[in-house]
């Protein structure tokens, strides 16, 4: 499809619809100026037309704090914030990417192995995507796309931006060179093979299945091969809340140790059991055995078990509250989540950090703001990044301008729940 048959149609208010479900009723018209925006800059960057516009969006974590990496449950949804994309197939072998404002990015699709000095990169989720296509029988011989790209998703904001990545990448391919084969499912199970694999970090598939199906969705990764995926409606302005993700200025490139840390420690309980996550032991076993766990795995591997426990039910409860519609209630459990994230996962503080302990005073200054209202909690991987809050909308621009007085202009992100994940557009 030609650049001038997307722009008049564009311009006609046929996209009209489908950015509505991106962006909601008041984005449609920026939405529109970042189309013609990406389908421009598609044009400038490699002298030819597009032919289809893509979107994958960020995700929040709204329950389910370190369950998914012990195969919990989660609970999380879609946002606002996407990475937004013009593309079309080339014949060259190679994925041609520019992303706005940075140097164009060449990955040559004939050599999908992994690469050292890759690890950490975008070019390695684009091979790991790739060479998980081409292992289900995607032929790359001879084909490849040239993409122009802008994102909303703030890098580490703990909205995902790396899984919005991954998926987008993810519905291009599937969509440009394997006739649209792969579920929602499957292509964030290929986002996380690309960034275990190829990129070099051992996460869990809550974002990369929050970005790709959409919505608020209800996972159970008993079976990590065919997670139990569920989505749930959900109206928060008709429940009188936003939700807001906050910057505590704290950023995440020093704390792989303590990322690493939860995991190692959760494996040193479960070595105890002949395990390999808390899923397969059963609490009754764990308490049965605590001293000899402590023992084993030394007290503070035992309040991160603690933490799982608890967790990964409550995952569960809040689920089941906002199918019962009991809003007040699915509240109630964030800020249990938040306690036990605190106390016993113990992901808000950096080990030893006494100095600076951003995140904890960022949801200590949301706590005072809202005064026992709405809910704040950890967000995410913890220790720096964001924390999240549910906000009543009548105090929402106070909440907005008091945060950002502490934490700095633009701190304080509101997001809404975009009903639908990866999706091609035109």
């Amino acid at each position: 499809m030609e650049r001038t048959k997307l722009e008049e149609r564009l311009n006609r208010g046929e996209l009209d619809t489908a950015l509505a479900r991106l962006y909601g009723e008041t984005g449609v018209e920026e939405g529109r100026r970042r189309c013609a925006a990406v389908l421009s800059g598609f044009e400038k960057t490699f002298a030819c037309s597009p032919e289809a516009l893509f979107s994958a969006p960020g995700r929040t974590e709204l329950g389910g704090n370190h369950t998914d990496h012990q195969h919990g449950r989660v609970l999380a949804a879609a946002v606002d914030l996407d990475i937004l994309a013009a593309a079309a197939p080339n014949q060259s072998g190679m994925l041609r990417l520019q992303s706005q404002g940075y140097p164009l990015l060449v990955v040559d699709l004939g050599e999908l192995t992994p690469k050292k000095e890759e690890e950490n990169t975008s070019a390695a989720l684009i091979r790991g995507v790739a060479a998980r296509f081409s292992a289900m029988g995607c032929a790359f011989a001879g084909r490849g796309a040239d993409v122009y790209m802008t994102s909303t998703v703030p890098g580490g904001s703990g909205l995902s931006s790396s899984a919005a990545f991954e998926v987008l990448m993810g519905v291009l391919f599937d969509q440009l060179f394997f006739d649209g084969r792969r579920t929602p499912v499957e292509l964030a199970q290929i986002g996380q093979y690309a960034e275990n694999v190829f990129f070099g970090k051992p996460c869990g598939l809550m974002d990369q299945t929050a970005s790709s199906v959409g919505g608020v969705v209800a996972i159970d990764f008993r079976d990590t091969a065919h997670p139990a995926v569920e989505q749930i409606g959900l109206d928060l302005r008709a429940a009188g809340y936003a939700l807001c993700i906050l910057d505590s200025g704290a950023g995440h490139a020093d704390l792989t140790g303590e990322y690493a840390a939860i995991t190692d420690e959760l494996k040193a309980v479960c070595r105890y059991f002949g395990k390999e996550v808390l899923r397969e032991v059963p609490e009754e076993a764990f308490l049965s055995a605590l001293p000899q766990v402590r023992e084993a795995a030394g007290d503070r591997a035992v309040n991160r078990a603690f933490h799982f426990y608890a967790e990964n039910r409550r995952a569960a409860e809040e689920a089941q509250a906002l199918k019962d519609g009991a809003f007040d209630r699915f509240l109630e459990l964030v800020r249990d989540s938040g306690h036990s994230s605190a106390q016993y996962l113990q992901n808000v503080i950096p080990t030893g950090g006494t100095v600076r302990q951003e995140l904890m005073v960022t949801i200590a200054l949301c706590e005072r703001i809202l005064a026992g209202q709405g809910a704040v909690r950890v967000h995410g991987g913890g220790f720096g990044g964001t924390a999240q809050a549910f906000v009543p909308l009548a105090l929402l621009a106070a909440f907005k301008a008091q945060t950002e007085a502490v934490l700095g202009e633009g701190a304080c992100h509101v997001v809404t729940i975009r009903p639908v994940g990866g999706i091609r557009l035109a």
